[in-house]
């Protein structure tokens, strides 16, 4: 299954990063790249502790993201 990183800069110069898809599968890193490995090994463990716990994931499941603008 393929999973989104979500990757931003935060102001002490760390990289976080997280995935939407897995709750709970969130890390950081120097740099972007560590941030994203670090993020592959989370959503492992998130994943495997999740079937452990017996949490069936739905691989079909679709996550939408869209901008909503408040009023």
């Amino acid at each position: 299954m393929e999973y989104t990183a979500v990757i931003k800069k935060s102001p002490d110069g760390w990289y976080l990063a997280q995935c939407e898809q897995v709750p709970g599968a969130v890390t950081q890193g120097k740099t972007a790249e560590e941030a994203v490995l670090n993020l592959k090994e989370a959503i492992q463990l998130v994943l495997e502790a999740e079937r452990e716990n017996g949490i069936i994931r739905n691989e079909d499941e679709t996550i939408i993201r869209r901008e909503l603008i408040a009023v």
